[in-house]
């Protein structure tokens, strides 16, 4: 993964959404001045993916409040991120607001440094990025442990803060006071 406090890759992507049915294309410069969270997944159609993606789009008007775009990333193309909004399939994602890139090339995943080597496919990683570009949190997991959308939220405002945030820190409460 990359390091924190690195200025992240650029990247240019073709997305689609419930609500696009032509692939629109989208680099890191259409995030400047908000906070953006890459989030890498393998596959779609799998078994975990799915819950992720569901619980991630569920928290999108959290994110919004914080001033932050969400990015689903796998290396899944275009076509097959279609098939997986508009299927009749358990696994299926369904109509969501949550925006899907094609990584196809696999340009993006092999930048940030989440290309699982063996299987083609990203690692199920998660990038926080500020509104200039840097590189603010980073977390891979294994591909069987879906992530925690609450932790995320309670990261990107623990990051928002500017303060010196404990272990388990939530909004609201007091930061720690640096002292020398």
């Amino acid at each position: 993964m990359l390091n924190i406090g690195t200025i992240a890759p650029d990247f240019k992507v073709d997305t689609v959404s419930s609500y696009s049915s032509l692939p629109i294309p989208s680099t890191l410069d259409n995030y400047k001045g908000k906070w953006l969270i890459l989030f890498f997944y393998p596959y779609d159609f799998s078994i975990v993916c799915p819950t992720e993606i569901r619980v991630m789009n569920s928290y999108l008007p959290e994110f919004e409040n914080l001033n932050t775009d969400v990015l689903a990333i796998s290396t899944d193309s275009i076509f097959t991120h279609r098939a997986w909004l508009k299927a009749d399939h358990p696994n299926a994602i369904g109509a969501i607001d949550l925006t899907l890139a094609s990584d196809y090339k696999k340009e993006v995943t092999q930048a940030y440094d989440v290309l699982d080597q063996n299987t083609g496919a990203a690692h199920r990683a998660l990038y926080i990025i500020n509104p200039d570009g840097v590189i603010q949190y980073a977390a891979m997991t294994n591909g069987n442990v879906g992530r925690s959308a609450a932790e995320t939220v309670r990261v990107l405002q623990a990051l928002q803060s500017g303060g010196m945030c404990p272990m388990d820190w939530t909004l609201g409460e007091k930061t720690i006071e640096q002292e020398f």
